[in-house]
C-alpha cells in the first residue's frame, strides 16, 4: 500500500439541508442526494486505493432534530439498505455498522444485521456506516465491555480498550474529512481519530464527488504525518 494513499477516510458528512434549501426544496430532497454522494465518493475510494471509508450517517445527538425528518432519515436509511445490498456485494464491499445499534427499530436492525452477515467476507474494500453513532458513547460502551470482561485496572491499557471498540479490525483513519466547510469533529471517531490528518472543504455535501477526493488525497500526500511530534517513519522513508 502506498504510505501517501491513506487506508482509511472518515468523512462528516455536512450541508444536506443547506443545499436543499438553495434548491428551494425540503431538507429530506438534500438527504436523498446525499445518499447519491455516497456511492459516488465510495467508488472513488475503490477507484484510487482507499480501502476503507467509515460514513458519520446519524449521530447519537441526532435524535434532537424535527421528529418528521428523523422519521424521514432512518426510513432513507433503511430502504439505502436494501436497495444497495446487491450491488455493494457484488462489488465486493464488506458493510459494516458502528452505533448503539440496540436503540434503532428492529425492523432497521434485522436490515443491518442481513447486510452485514451478506457481506462479511468481501475483501474488495470496507464501508462503516456509523449510525446512532457517537465518539463518547462508543468508549463508554468499550469501557462497560472492559468492566464485563473482567479486565483487572492493571492491565487496562490503549490495547485492551481498541480491542472492544465497535469496530477493532480496521485500522485508524488517516484522514477525516469535514464538508460545507464546517471546522467541529463533532463527536465523530474521538479515540481512533487521534492522529489522523484533518481536512475541512468547502463542498456541500451532496456535491462532493471525484474531483473533491482527489483534491483531499493531494493534500494529504503533501503532508508530513507527526506521531507525537515525529514525522511517520513511512513518509521519511518514501
Amino acid at each position: 500500500m502506498d504510505s501517501q494513499v491513506p487506508r482509511h477516510i472518515g468523512i462528516i458528512m455536512d450541508g444536506n439541508g443547506r443545499w436543499a434549501r438553495r434548491q428551494g426544496r425540503p431538507v429530506s430532497f438534500g438527504h436523498r442526494a446525499g445518499v447519491r454522494a455516497i456511492k459516488r465518493v465510495l467508488q472513488a475510494c475503490e477507484d484510487h486505493g482507499v480501502h476503507a471509508l467509515s460514513i458519520y450517517a446519524f449521530s447519537t445527538e441526532n435524535w434532537a432534530r424535527p421528529r418528521a425528518e428523523v422519521r424521514a432519515l432512518m426510513r432513507l436509511f433503511h430502504e439505502t439498505m436494501q436497495r444497495e445490498i446487491d450491488e455493494m456485494h457484488q462489488r465486493g464491499v464488506r458493510i459494516v455498522v458502528s452505533g448503539r445499534r440496540e436503540e434503532l427499530s428492529q425492523r432497521m436492525r434485522e436490515r443491518i444485521e442481513e447486510a452485514m452477515a451478506r457481506t462479511a467476507s468481501n475483501k474488495n474494500g470496507v464501508l462503516n456506516v456509523c449510525l446512532n453513532y457517537g465518539g463518547r458513547a462508543e468508549i463508554v460502551d468499550a469501557a462497560r465491555r472492559l468492566i464485563r470482561d473482567g479486565v483487572a485496572p492493571a492491565e487496562v491499557d490503549e490495547a485492551s480498550l481498541s480491542q472492544r471498540m465497535y469496530q477493532p479490525d480496521l485500522p485508524d483513519p488517516d484522514l477525516i474529512i469535514r464538508t460545507a466547510g464546517e471546522h467541529r469533529v463533532s463527536n465523530f471517531l474521538l479515540w481512533q481519530g487521534a492522529y489522523a490528518e484533518m481536512l475541512v472543504s468547502e463542498t456541500l455535501w451532496p456535491d462532493f464527488g471525484e474531483d473533491d477526493l482527489k483534491a483531499a488525497l493531494a493534500d494529504y500526500a503533501s503532508r508530513v504525518r507527526r506521531f507525537g511530534g515525529r514525522p511517520s517513519a513511512e513518509v521519511v522513508a518514501s
